[in-house]
C-alpha cells in the first residue's frame, strides 16, 4: 500500500487539473440527470402515486459520498402526511384488489418500460448517492427492470391447489387473495431494487404499498416515483397504490411497524433493526418478511478452478465496497492450497487498490462507503482483527489527498483470521475479508455454519461429492448456497433471503408472491347429503 499513497503524494499539477476537468464533467451531467429525474433544489418527501404532498416536517439534505457534496434537500412528512397516505392506501386497496390480476401485471409491464427508458439516469442517480460504482448502479436498475418482467407472468399465475376429499361430491382446494398494505422498508445499499422486489409483486397480488427508504438514500426514492407516475396517471391506477413517506425515525418508526392497518412489512437492514421491529410487529401477530444481516462465506476446495475462483471473491468481497448484505466476508480456504490463494488475492487486491475513486468514472472499480460513520465500523474491526491476534495482510488505510477528500474511500482489506473471534461472528458491513484454512469438507462446512447469521454462502470444488455434501442437509445452513460462483450477484428468479439471523424471509423469485397475499381453504358440497368429516356422525 506503501507505493499507491507515494504515487498518491506525487501527483503532478497536470494529473491534479485532469482530476478537476472530470469533476467538473461530472458535475455538468449530475445537473442533466437530476433535471430529467424531476429531482429539484427541494423535494416533498410523500406522494400518493402521482400527487405530491405539501410535507410538514423537517427540512433535510442528501449528501453524497463522493465528494460530501450536497445533492438536493428533502422537505420531510410529518404525523398528519403519514396519516393522510394511510387514509388514501386504505381507500386505494378497496379498488385496486377488485382490479383482475393481469391488468395489474400490464401496469407492472409498463413501469418496466419506464424504468428501461430512464436506466442510465436512475442508475447515476444510485451511484451518486449511494456510491456503488456505475455499473453497480445500472445493474440495481435492471433487477428492477427484471422483477416487473418476472411479476407480470406471475400475474396470470396466482394458482392454488385442487385436493381430493374424503367426502362423497365435495370438492377442495385452496387459493390466494389480496393481504392489503404492506409497508416496505429498504436500506441504503440497494436503495430501490429491494422496493421493485417487494412492491411489483404486491402490486399483482392485488396489495397496495408504502415505502419508507432509507434517510441516506431520499432522491433515488423520489426519482423512482417520478418514473412511475405517467404509467399511473395513463392507467388510472387510484392514489395510494404505490406511497412514499420519507421521514425521520422519530416520526415515522415505531409507529409505523404498530400500525394495525399493515398486515404484512418488509424489511431489509440490520438484524438489530429486523428484531425491533419484527417485535413490534409480531406483538400484533401481523406478518413479516425479514431481509437481515449476513456473514457469507465461500469455501476454496483444493480442487477449486482459482482462475474461476479469484475474481469471484475479489467482486464478492469488494463490489458495492462491501456493502452488500451477500458481500463475502470470509474465505474458507483448504489448508493445501492456502499461500498460493493468499498470494493471488493480494496480488488481484494490489490491482484493485489503483482503481478506487468516483464511482461515475466508468474506470473505477471501487466507490466510497457510505458516510464516515460507515469508515470507522471499518477501521474500528481492523484494530478488533488485530486485538484479537489476526493479521492484516492487505489494505485497511482510509484514503486522503485529490479526490479522497470526503474521507469515505478504504482501501480493501485481508485479514487472516479464526472463525471464533468475536469481530469474525459479527457482520461488518465494509470491505474486510477474513481468510481461514480448514482441513476437510466436514471442517469447512461446520465453519461455514458457525456464525449467527445465515444468507448466502458458496463453494468451489471440482469434487461432485463436496459439491452434493454441501448442497444437502448435511451442508450450508444458508438461504442461498451456490457452487462455482459466488455469494452475491443473486438472480430475481429465484427467493432471496436467509436463515438465523437474517430473518427467515423470502423475497424476489419462486414462489415468494405468497407472502403478499392470504390463503383460503374453500370446500364445496354439490351432493344432497350433508357428511363431516372424519366419519363424525352427529344427527338431529
Amino acid at each position: 500500500m506503501k507505493y499507491l499513497l507515494k504515487t498518491m503524494a506525487l501527483l503532478t499539477l497536470c494529473q491534479i487539473e485532469k482530476y478537476i476537468k472530470m469533476e467538473s464533467k461530472f458535475q455538468d451531467k449530475t445537473r442533466e440527470v437530476l433535471s430529467r429525474l424531476g429531482i429539484k433544489s427541494e423535494n416533498s418527501g410523500a406522494t400518493t402515486g402521482t400527487v405530491w404532498l405539501k410535507t410538514g416536517g423537517d427540512l433535510t439534505g442528501s449528501f453524497s459520498p463522493i465528494d460530501g457534496s450536497e445533492i438536493a434537500k428533502v422537505k420531510n412528512a410529518g404525523t398528519a402526511d403519514y396519516e393522510e397516505i394511510m387514509k388514501k392506501a386504505g381507500e386505494a386497496f378497496q379498488i385496486w384488489k377488485s382490479v383482475p390480476a393481469p391488468r395489474r401485471g400490464e401496469v407492472v409491464r409498463q413501469i418496466g418500460l419506464a424504468l428501461r427508458e430512464a436506466k442510465k439516469d436512475l442508475g447515476y442517480l444510485v451511484s451518486l448517492e449511494m456510491g456503488k460504482i456505475y455499473q453497480e448502479g445500472m445493474g440495481e436498475v435492471q433487477e428492477m427492470i427484471d422483477i416487473c418482467d418476472f411479476a407480470l407472468g406471475q400475474s396470470r399465475q396466482l394458482y392454488g391447489f385442487t385436493m381430493q376429499s374424503e367426502r362423497p361430491q365435495h370438492r377442495m382446494y385452496d387459493q390466494y387473495h389480496p393481504l392489503g398494505i404492506v409497508g416496505i422498508i429498504t436500506a441504503f445499499n440497494f436503495p430501490v431494487a429491494v422496493w421493485a422486489w417487494n412492491a411489483m409483486l404486491a402490486a399483482v397480488a392485488g396489495d397496495v404499498v408504502v415505502w419508507k427508504p432509507s434517510s441516506k438514500t431520499p432522491l433515488t426514492a423520489i426519482a423512482t416515483q417520478n418514473i412511475i407516475a405517467g404509467v399511473l396517471k395513463e392507467n388510472g391506477v387510484p392514489e395510494g397504490v404505490f406511497n412514499l413517506i420519507i421521514a425521520k425515525s422519530g416520526v415515522v418508526g415505531d409507529n409505523f411497524a404498530a400500525d394495525h392497518r399493515i398486515p404484512l412489512f418488509s424489511v431489509t437492514g440490520s438484524t438489530a433493526v429486523g428484531k425491533r421491529i419484527s417485535g413490534i410487529v409480531g406483538k400484533r401477530l401481523g406478518r413479516t418478511i425479514m431481509e437481515l444481516g449476513g456473514n457469507n462465506a465461500i469455501i476454496i476446495s483444493e480442487t477449486a478452478d482459482l482462475d474461476m475462483s479469484i475474481p469471484a471473491i475479489v467482486f464478492g468481497s469488494v463490489g458495492t465496497t462491501g456493502q452488500r448484505c451477500t458481500s463475502t466476508r470470509r474465505l474458507i480456504i483448504n489448508e493445501k492450497i492456502y499461500e498460493e490463494v493468499k498470494e493471488r488475492l493480494v496480488k488481484a487486491y494490489r490491482q484493485v487498490a489503483t482503481r478506487i475513486g468516483n464511482p461515475l468514472d466508468e474506470n473505477i472499480l471501487v466507490g466510497p462507503m457510505i458516510d464516515k460513520s460507515g469508515v470507522s465500523l471499518f477501521t474500528d474491526a481492523i484494530q478488533a482483527v488485530k486485538d484479537s491476534g489476526g493479521k492484516v495482510i492487505f489494505g485497511g488505510e482510509v484514503l486522503s489527498g485529490p479526490g479522497y477528500e470526503n474521507g469515505t474511500y478504504v482501501v480493501p482489506a485481508l485479514a487472516e483470521a479464526e472463525n471464533h473471534f468475536k469481530i469474525v461472528q459479527e457482520e461488518t458491513f465494509a470491505p474486510l475479508l477474513y481468510l481461514i484454512k480448514y482441513t476437510t469438507i466436514e471442517e469447512a462446512v461446520a465453519i461455514n455454519n458457525n456464525v449467527p447469521q445465515g444468507l448466502s454462502s458458496a463453494i468451489f470444488t471440482l469434487n461432485l461429492k463436496e459439491a452434493e455434501i454441501f448442497l444437502s442437509g448435511m451442508g450450508s445452513d444458508c438461504g442461498i448456497a451456490n457452487v462455482n460462483i459466488g455469494t452475491s450477484g443473486a438472480e430475481i428468479g429465484g427467493a432471496f433471503g436467509g436463515e438465523k439471523d437474517t430473518g427467515g424471509g423470502r423475497e424476489s423469485g419462486s414462489d415468494a408472491w405468497k407472502a403478499y397475499m392470504r390463503r383460503q381453504t374453500n370446500t364445496i358440497n354439490y351432493s344432497s347429503q350433508l357428511p363431516l368429516a372424519q366419519g363424525i356422525k352427529f344427527d338431529i
